[in-house]
This record gives C-alpha cells, sequence and structure tokens, in this order.
C-alpha cells in the first residue's frame, strides 16, 4: 500500500492537492454515465442521483472518514462527514447560480428530494443526541449505528414509494423542468455506461483514501486542528466530484439529478459516521468528538432546512437571478468556516 508519510511537507501538500484535480476531473463523466442510466432504466433522476450518482461521488469520501477513524483521528473523520454535507449543500448553491434561467430549486422541484431533505435532517440530529448521551458501545460499537443505517435505508425505501405513488404533486409552471425534456444518451448499451460508472467509483475511492491519509499528515505537521483539516480540508476535496456533477448535470439539463444527487450524497454521508464508528476501535466515536465538529452538524441542519424551505417555497427568482436560499446557503457556510479557522 502507498506510504506517503516519507515525503516532505510540501510534497503530501501537491499530492492533496492533485487528489482534487482527480477527484473533480473525473466527476463531469460520473454525471453524463449516471443521467443516461437514470433516463434507460426509468427510476427517475432524483432516485437514480440520490442513490447511484450520490453514493458513487461520496466513495472518496466515505474512505477518507473511515480510513482516518481507523488510524485513531475520530474528530477528522466526523468533521470530514460533516463538513462535505455543508459543502455540498452549498455548492447546490453555485448550481443555481450556474443555471441563469430560474432558480433551480423552482425548475427541480421533486417531492422525492422533499423526502430525502426531511430524512437527512433526521440523520444528522441521531448522531448529535449520542454525542450528549452517556458513552455507550457494544464491542466498540455504539448502539446508534445500526439505527442509522436502518434510518437510510427506510429513507431510500420511502423515496422509492414516493416516486412511484407521490401523493404530494408538484406544481408545473412554465419554467419546471421535466425528466423526459432530458433526451438519453443512445450511444452505448446499459451495461457498458454502468461498467464505466464503477470504474470511476473505483479510482475515486481509492484517491479519497490517500486524502485521508495526506490530510492525517497535514494536521500533525502544520499544528492545524483535525476538525479544521476534515470540515475545510479534506471534506472540501472529497466533495468535488458532487460540485463537478451537480454543474455538469445542470447544464445538460437533469435539474432533478443534480439536486437528488447533492442530498442523496448527503444522506449517504451521513452514514460516514456509522462507519467510522465501526472503523473506530477505541470506543463510541459518538462522545470521541470535539465540540467544533459537533458545531458542523448544527450548521448541517440548518442549510437542510433552508434547503427544504426553499424547494418547498419555489421561488421563481431572486437576487441575481438565483433564490434567497441560495444566498443564505452560501453566507452560512462562509461563516461557519471563517468561525472554525479563528478558533484555529
Amino acid at each position: 500500500m502507498l506510504d506517503i508519510s516519507s515525503y516532505s511537507t510540501s510534497t503530501v501538500a501537491l499530492i492533496f492537492l492533485g487528489c482534487a484535480v482527480v477527484i473533480g476531473a473525473l466527476g463531469t463523466r460520473m454525471a453524463t454515465y449516471a443521467d443516461t442510466i437514470a433516463d434507460r432504466t426509468r427510476f427517475g433522476e432524483a432516485l437514480i442521483g440520490s442513490v447511484l450518482l450520490g453514493a458513487g461521488t461520496s466513495i472518496a469520501g466515505i474512505v477518507t472518514s473511515t480510513s482516518t477513524a481507523a488510524s485513531g483521528a475520530p474528530d477528522l473523520s466526523v468533521a470530514n462527514a460533516m463538513g462535505g454535507i455543508a459543502a455540498q449543500t452549498m455548492f447546490l448553491a453555485i448550481a443555481d447560480i450556474a443555471y441563469r434561467k430560474v432558480n433551480l430549486e423552482h425548475a427541480g422541484a421533486s417531492a422525492v428530494n422533499l423526502g430525502q431533505a426531511t430524512v437527512l435532517i433526521l440523520l444528522v440530529g441521531l448522531p448529535i443526541m449520542a454525542w450528549a448521551a452517556p458513552p455507550y458501545s457494544i464491542w466498540g460499537v455504539n448502539p446508534l449505528t445500526p439505527v442509522l443505517i436502518g434510518a437510510y435505508l427506510i429513507g431510500l425505501h420511502n423515496a422509492h414509494r414516493i416516486h412511484q405513488e407521490p401523493m404530494w404533486i408538484v406544481r408545473k409552471t412554465d419554467a419546471t423542468r421535466s425528466e423526459d425534456e432530458d433526451e438519453p444518451d443512445t450511444s452505448s448499451p446499459l451495461w457498458v455506461v454502468g461498467a464505466l460508472f464503477g470504474g470511476l467509483v473505483i479510482v475515486v475511492g481509492f484517491t479519497g483514501w490517500i486524502v485521508g491519509e495526506a490530510g492525517i499528515l497535514l494536521a500533525d505537521r502544520l499544528g492545524i486542528s483535525e476538525g479544521v483539516v476534515g470540515a475545510l480540508g479534506t471534506a472540501v476535496v472529497t466533495s468535488l466530484p458532487e460540485l463537478v456533477t451537480t454543474i455538469a448535470a445542470v447544464r445538460r439539463g437533469a435539474l432533478q439529478l443534480a439536486i437528488g444527487g447533492i442530498i442523496g450524497g448527503n444522506m449517504f454521508d451521513a452514514l460516514f459516521i456509522a462507519a467510522s464508528d465501526i472503523a473506530y476501535r477505541e470506543g463510541s466515536i459518538y462522545n470521541a468528538i470535539s465540540d467544533r465538529t459537533v458545531f458542523w452538524m448544527g450548521l448541517v441542519i440548518v442549510t437542510t432546512a433552508i434547503l427544504l424551505i426553499g424547494l418547498l417555497r419555489r421561488e421563481r427568482q431572486g437576487p441575481g437571478g438565483i433564490g434567497w436560499e441560495s444566498v443564505l446557503l452560501i453566507a452560512i457556510w462562509l461563516i461557519g468556516a471563517a468561525i472554525q479557522v479563528m478558533q484555529g
């Protein structure tokens, strides 16, 4: 296995940045393949975005979180997960800026995405309760961990039911973008597209492992807290596929795929904590994290709630052509990042 600990700090930093370039470059192709699979299978852009694109683009993040947890860095591990969710939600606001026609949350409205956002708030709120509760674990695993996994699976099942038999119908306007308006790519067989997508997931996953190792080294050598490195360093780098795939999906007109990829990816990212708890062998990881990591959990709940309100309100045109929720998402993330940096 690759060992970068013997390299100089500048070399490790270059490796870290190089991984960011690789992860970002592969993201565009992942969005294209996911959009094709959504169109061919007829599972729907929001659901495919949540499951396939969301989990696929999050593979680098989960590898980073589990590997750093196994290495005894709980704060970096969980902060990477929460910082990733916060950054990815903010990326959706950037995609809103890229879609100049109308507010993205208006044009890409979907009942599935509403349900997914609600489940995400639940998945982030439960670890806060575990953090505040007395330390307890069975064979080094907190009882909340299987509950999180179960809640995620129930959330996916609920999303499928919403897609199949929606009880809430999105009101159509002249700016609403339907999945049927997105023409599928028919140039390659579905199994080839799936294989190519899987290959990219493997490459991105290995790159995520390198990011985690480099992040631990940089935190130690530069004297920066694991929480800051996790929330603002590894989290942003491993979240680059979400940024690239979201903008690529928006440009292709696959708006529900773009929003579903972010919200579904965030749901999957919440499972990083469960995976990290299993990998962390010194007890419950929920009770080993610092207040600054819990701060990011609170920030995630706030930004997800704002996004949910934006999806429900469906503002047509806000300042500069984007919705007010996008302005708030960017502002809150920047304020949160500034607070973390000032704390050191």
